[in-house]
């Protein structure tokens, strides 16, 4: 499932295509994605301006202007497992997906929603396996809608610090690593970039959550360089157009390339790239996923 940098990749790439155009028409070729659209939801979009595209955790906001109710919604936009967008312009050859680890469909039968923009752009959305979803909500219930509601600070956001990690993490027994992936905690990290930083900050991914906590509930020297280590991490990931591991890949089909500077993730039995360390990357499983870490330098 791509993860904050690659749906922040995915939006840079949209936002100068859908930023400010009318949807002149748009079409839901079927009622549903993982869940039922919303009622009437093509005729609730047409006709409609989006003002701007913005990113909460992994979600994409489309802000939209009043419409008939004379209300502003929000268009909530899902990649789920396989989904992708692509950009299509008129009169001119359409821009194809490159290739992938494991190739995204370029099928037309998984094009389930298109949204014919004013400029003769096309936006359509393509997902074989349906795990992605859109739906729409009013500006003002944003923030209190149940997706939103119990999100954690934005990892690049200034509402994220040590001080506030550190309040989180206080009296949690779990790993760090689950901690982390718990979008309570932190909204939009996902395995790949939580093996990264973990690695980058020399912390073992099976350390208790709450040994990253003072006595006094102060944030550790650990934590601080985690959040600091965080930002780093996905900033360098975002500046590379994310990781191109199976269905990712940006708008215009080109493929991310932050996979290339992994040092831990994906890299079991290699040898740990930490400046001094002759350790090797190991691989453990928890709560199903693989987790990539050095013992020798994570602590």
């Amino acid at each position: 499932m791509p993860e904050l940098p690659e749906v922040e990749t995915v939006r840079r790439g949209l936002a100068p295509v859908m930023e400010g155009r009318l949807i002149r028409e748009a079409i839901a070729r079927r009622p549903d994605l993982r869940w039922p659209l919303p009622e009437r939801f093509a005729e609730r979009l047409t006709g409609r301006r989006i003002i701007s595209l913005g990113r909460r955790a992994k979600y994409l906001l489309a802000d939209l202007d009043a419409g008939p109710t004379g209300e502003a919604e929000v268009l909530v936009m899902h990649l789920g497992m396989s989904g992708s967008f692509r950009i299509e312009e008129a009169h001119a050859p359409a821009v194809v997906p490159g290739d992938f680890h494991l190739p995204r469909s370029k099928a037309e039968a998984h094009d389930h929603v298109v949204f014919r923009l004013e400029g003769g752009h096309e936006v359509v959305y393509n997902d074989p396996r349906r795990f992605g979803a859109m739906l729409l909500t009013a500006r003002t219930a944003l923030e209190s809608h149940p997706l939103f509601a119990a999100l954690g600070p934005e990892p690049l956001g200034n509402a994220f610090d040590a001080e506030g990690l550190a309040r989180a993490l206080a009296g949690r027994r779990t790993p760090i690593k689950a901690a982390l992936l718990d979008q309570k905690v932190v909204a939009g990290l996902g395995n790949i970039y939580v093996c990264e930083a973990l690695h980058r900050a020399g912390i073992a991914p099976d350390r208790l959550a709450a040994s990253l906590v003072t006595a006094t509930g102060k944030p550790t020297a650990a934590t601080r360089r985690l959040v600091e280590t965080i930002r780093l991490v996905l900033e360098e990931a975002i500046a590379a157009g994310g990781s191109t591991l199976r269905d990712h890949a940006q708008v215009d089909g080109t493929l991310g390339y932050f996979q290339h500077t992994f040092r831990a993730y994906d890299r079991e039995h290699a040898p740990c790239l930490t400046p001094g360390c002759r350790g090797t990357i190991a691989r453990l499983v928890q709560s199903g996923r693989s987790t990539f870490y050095c013992a020798s330098c994570q602590r």
